[in-house]
């Protein structure tokens, strides 16, 4: 199998916006994402599957921080997605149909251990729009992808 290609340029439009690292985003060795936030591939699962679009390691696993203010655009993976919540801050996910485009109006899942009835991990289907967004402050995700994630799997909504 080939090795992990490099991700597309970020999305944002704000040409400083990649260069200010927040502080957990060095400590943890996190690379702008193209679609907001912070990243690092931490895990990718020795045993691989044929998929339509290829072979691919079966699963794959990410760090994934959002500072306060930033967030994570639309976009659909052609995988299941399971987001495990590290915190501190609350996560916001909203999911966005199966549509061509994301339906904005559809349902919104908050991580937090705070929470009356505390939600630290949420799956979000294969082919299902999605975006992430902290409550208040900044959050860490461990974001698990099956089979393995891949660019090309991958799409950005339009703007």
């Amino acid at each position: 199998m080939d090795e992990f290609p490099a991700p597309p340029a970020p999305a944002s439009t704000d040409e400083g916006a990649a260069a200010v690292r927040p502080a957990l985003a060095v400590a943890l060795g996190l690379a702008p994402h193209p679609e907001g936030g912070w990243f690092r591939r931490t895990w990718t699962a020795p045993v691989s599957v044929q998929t339509a679009r290829g072979e691919r390691a079966t699963a794959s696993a990410i760090q994934f921080f959002l500072a306060a203010g930033e967030s994570a655009a639309w976009h659909v993976v052609r995988s299941d997605e399971l987001w495990l919540w590290h915190g501190p801050g609350a996560l916001r996910l909203q999911f966005g149909g199966t549509g061509a485009a994301p339906d904005e109006t559809g349902e919104t899942v908050t991580l937090d251990s705070s929470l009356d009835i505390p939600r630290v991990q949420l799956l979000i289907p294969a082919g299902v729009w999605q975006r992430a967004l902290p409550v208040a402050s900044d959050v860490l995700a461990t974001c698990v992808v099956s089979p393995e994630f891949w660019y090309e799997d991958w799409r950005l909504a339009d703007d």
